[in-house]
């Protein structure tokens, strides 16, 4: 009997001595594995980018209104001058052309009125236009009444004691006609500068504008900024946001 049960002893602690040396490598393995999972972080991440440019751009409208008012001053505005200048010159110049017709036009009027009055005894008081340049072409009242007449355009015909004059000689009559003539094309050159002044806004206005558009374009080039913002998720840590700026000069 005892040697049955020594013998189970010896048998037992074998077994147990095996066993464990067989599941040792297995217990280092799954420490291992654990450990593993323990420590490795598995990242999912998100990315929302966006990309902007980032200028002092200019306006255009605001170019062309500046060069309506005043011609070179959309180019100023603008950056540019060199093509700017020549337009605010040329408003200068224009504007003394202007003043130079208008002065003129003015004296030759008063003349041709004070010639009126002093040679074929007009009355000036509440006298248009087309009066004065109808007694440049006749003698006097009588004869500019009976050619209205005859045509049958009486509402044209004047009152003889209100629009009454008499030219004492043909020759006085054509005095005051170059007088009247003189007069009547400075007055309507005055238009032709009037235009002009239109025209040096207008292209001004159209320079203002490609300027003002290729300066943008310049700047757009030229400087940006890129901002990208991401979203990371660990299975271990909490949910975490990076952001990230760029700057392109």
């Amino acid at each position: 009997m005892k040697k049955i049960l020594l013998s189970f002893f010896i048998f037992s602690v074998a077994v147990f001595a095996q066993t464990g040396i067989n599941n040792q490598p297995a217990a280092k393995i799954l420490s291992l594995e654990n450990s593993v999972k323990t420590f490795k972080q598995v990242q999912t991440s998100r990315d929302f980018s966006s990309y902007e440019s980032v200028s002092s751009k200019k306006s255009a409208g605001l170019a062309i209104l500046l060069s309506a008012l005043l011609p070179g001053m959309g180019e100023l505005y603008a950056g540019d001058y060199s093509s700017g200048k020549y337009f605010t010159i040329a408003e200068g110049s224009l504007w003394g052309v202007y003043y130079g017709l208008n002065t003129f036009s003015n004296w030759q009027k008063e003349r041709y009125k004070a010639y009126a009055a002093a040679a074929a005894g007009v009355n000036l008081q509440g006298k248009d236009a087309s009066y004065f340049a109808n007694i440049a072409d006749y003698m006097n009242i009588d004869q500019y009444n009976n050619e209205k007449a005859l045509e049958q355009n009486f509402n044209q015909m004047y009152n003889t004691s209100q629009a009454y004059w008499y030219w004492q000689s043909n020759t006085d009559r054509k005095t005051y006609r170059n007088m009247w003539v003189n007069g009547e094309q400075s007055h309507n050159s005055l238009r032709f500068v009037v235009g002009a002044l239109i025209l040096n806004r207008l292209v001004s206005a159209i320079n203002a504008a490609r300027l003002v558009a290729a300066y943008n374009k310049r700047q757009s080039e030229n400087l940006s900024w890129n901002v990208s913002v991401g979203m990371n998720n660990y299975q271990t840590l909490p949910t975490s946001l990076t952001f990230n700026f760029q700057t392109e000069f």
